[in-house]
C-alpha cells in the first residue's frame, strides 16, 4: 500500500457496513435464527456467543409466526436482552413475511445468504449435516458474526418494477422457446420455408404467410398451391395489414409461395406439424402484444421515479433496456459506491496475489444472475452505438496490448455500464462521455474560459 496508515477506500467502506450492520445487531440485542419452510418453521433463541436460550418447531404457515416472535422476545428479556434480532434465509417468498411480521413488531430484520450457510454447514463438523435445527443455529451464529445484510427496504413503486421486470422475463423466455419449437419443427417437416427470408422470425410479411399457410385446412400445401400467386398475395397481405403493418415484403411472399412446391421433409408429419406451428405462431403473437403492454408499463413506473430521462442519458441503453436494470439492483441510491452494484453483478474481477506473485484475474460469478444477463443484454446496442463502449471495446480486443477475448470485453464494458448507471442516477447529472473515457472533468483553458 503506498497511503501509509491511512486507510483505504475498501477500508472505510467496509467499516461504514460495519457500523449499519452492528445498529441492527447489537451486542444488547438476542438473535433470533429461523429456517422457513412451508408448514414447519425453527425458531431459535441465541445469545452472541452461539448459546441457544430457546428452541422450538412451530408447524404453522409464515404468516403464522407472530406467535413465535413474541415468544423469542420474552425468552430474550428473562435472559437480560433489552431486544432481538430475527435473522433468515432470503429463500422463497417467506422472508418478506417475516420481515414485516417483524417489522410490525419493531425488531430489526437481516438476511444471511444461503452460500454463507451452506459453508459454515460444512466447516462446522465436517460431516455436512443438513438440518432445520443445525441451520437455524448457524443462521444466528453468521448473524453474531455480521456475516448478514440488511435487505432492500419495501417500497411499494419499486415493487411493482421488480414485478413487471419478472413478467417480462417470462415472456421473453416463453418467446424464445416458442421461436425454437416453430424452427424446429419447420426444419423437419418442410425446410424451405425458413430459407424463404434471411430472419424470418423478424419479417411481418414472412410470420403472415406462415399464418396463410398453416391456416388453411390444417397447412394443406396442395390447396394453397391451387390459390395461385395473386390470391395468395392478397390473402397475405389482409393478413399483414390486420397485423398492423402497411405492406408485405413481395419477395418473401414469392419464396414462400414457390417453397410450397418444395417436397423435402418428413411428409408424414407435415400435416400436425404445421397445425402445431399455427398454434405456436399465434402464442408467439399474443406474447408480443403481452411483452409491449408489460414495457409500456416498466416505461411508466420509470417515468413515476423521475428517472426516464436519467437513464436515457447513457447513449446506446434504451429506457426498457435500463429498466431491466433497475428491476435486478433496485434503487441504486442503497449501494454506497458503484463497485458495489458491480460487485453485486458478479461482474467484478477477483484478485490473485501473494507476494510477488500476481494471478490470472477472472470475474467472480457470485452475484446476480439475471442483473448479469440485464447488463449484458445492454452491451449489444451500446457497443454499437456509443463511441465510448465502441473505442473502449475496440481498446479492450487489441492486439498491441494484452488483449481480451469478445466475450471478456463484453463482460468489461456491461460492468461500466452499471458504474454509469449508478453515477447518472445518484448524482442527478447527464453522462458525460469526457467523464466515462477519463473519470474526470476537462480542465476549462485560457482560451474557454475567456470564450
Amino acid at each position: 500500500m503506498n497511503n501509509g496508515s491511512r486507510l483505504s477506500r475498501g477500508d472505510r467502506n467496509r467499516n461504514a457496513r460495519l457500523i449499519r450492520l452492528r445498529t441492527l445487531v447489537p451486542v444488547t440485542h438476542a438473535l433470533v435464527g429461523i429456517d422457513l419452510a412451508d408448514r414447519k418453521q425453527m425458531v431459535v433463541v441465541t445469545d452472541h456467543d452461539s448459546k441457544v436460550l430457546a428452541r422450538r418447531t412451530f408447524p404453522c404457515r409464515a404468516w403464522d409466526l407472530g406467535a413465535a416472535l413474541d415468544r423469542a422476545r420474552q425468552r430474550a428479556a428473562a435472559a437480560g436482552f433489552t431486544g432481538v434480532t430475527v435473522a433468515c434465509e432470503p429463500t422463497g417468498h417467506r422472508w418478506r413475511v417475516l420481515g414485516q411480521l417483524a417489522a410490525d413488531r419493531g425488531m430489526a430484520f437481516v438476511c444471511v445468504q444461503p452460500s454463507m450457510t451452506a459453508w459454515s454447514r460444512r466447516a462446522e463438523d465436517l460431516t455436512c449435516d443438513k438440518t432445520d435445527e443445525k441451520d437455524a443455529v448457524l443462521i444466528a451464529r453468521l448473524t453474531a458474526q455480521l456475516r448478514c445484510y440488511e435487505p432492500e427496504p419495501v417500497d411499494e413503486i419499486w415493487g411493482r418494477l421488480r414485478h413487471l421486470g419478472i413478467r417480462r422475463e417470462g415472456l421473453l423466455v416463453d418467446m424464445v422457446s416458442q421461436v425454437q419449437q416453430i424452427r424446429a419443427l419447420l426444419e423437419c417437416v418442410w425446410p424451405a420455408a425458413l430459407d424463404a427470408a434471411r430472419q424470418p422470425f423478424r419479417s411481418r410479411s414472412w410470420v403472415a404467410g406462415m399464418r396463410v399457410i398453416c391456416g388453411r385446412d390444417h397447412g394443406d400445401l396442395a390447396r394453397t398451391r391451387r390459390l395461385g400467386p395473386a390470391r395468395f398475395e392478397h390473402a397475405v397481405r389482409r393478413e399483414v395489414v390486420r397485423a398492423g403493418g402497411q405492406k408485405p415484403a413481395l419477395r418473401i411472399i414469392r419464396n414462400l409461395f414457390a417453397a410450397l412446391n418444395d417436397s423435402a421433409g418428413v411428409t408424414a408429419h407435415r400435416t400436425g406439424a404445421l397445425e402445431r406451428v399455427l398454434l405456436l405462431l399465434q402464442d408467439w403473437t399474443e406474447d408480443k402484444r403481452r411483452l409491449v403492454d408489460t414495457e409500456t408499463r416498466m416505461l411508466a413506473v420509470l417515468d413515476e421515479l423521475e428517472l426516464t430521462a436519467l437513464v436515457t442519458w447513457i447513449v446506446g441503453l434504451s429506457a426498457v433496456g435500463a429498466a431491466a436494470i433497475l428491476v435486478e439492483t433496485g434503487d441504486l441510491t442503497r449501494f454506497p459506491t458503484a463497485r458495489a452494484v458491480v460487485k453485486h453483478a458478479g461482474l467484478a474481477p477477483r484478485e490473485k496475489q501473494s507476494g510477488t506473485f500476481t494471478g490470472r484475474s477472472k470475474l467472480t460469478g457470485q452475484g446476480r444472475p439475471s442483473l448479469r444477463l440485464a447488463a449484458g443484454c445492454g452491451v449489444w446496442g451500446a457497443q454499437r452505438t456509443n463511441p465510448v463502449y465502441a473505442a473502449r471495446y475496440r481498446h479492450l480486443t487489441s492486439r498491441d496490448t494484452n488483449p481480451l477475448t469478445p466475450t471478456q470485453a463484453q463482460a468489461a464494458i456491461a460492468a461500466a455500464i452499471l458504474r454509469h448507471l449508478h453515477a447518472v442516477v445518484t448524482t442527478r447529472q447527464p453522462w458525460d462521455p469526457h467523464i466515462a473515457t477519463h473519470g474526470t472533468k476537462p480542465v476549462p483553458t485560457m482560451n474557454s474560459a475567456a470564450a
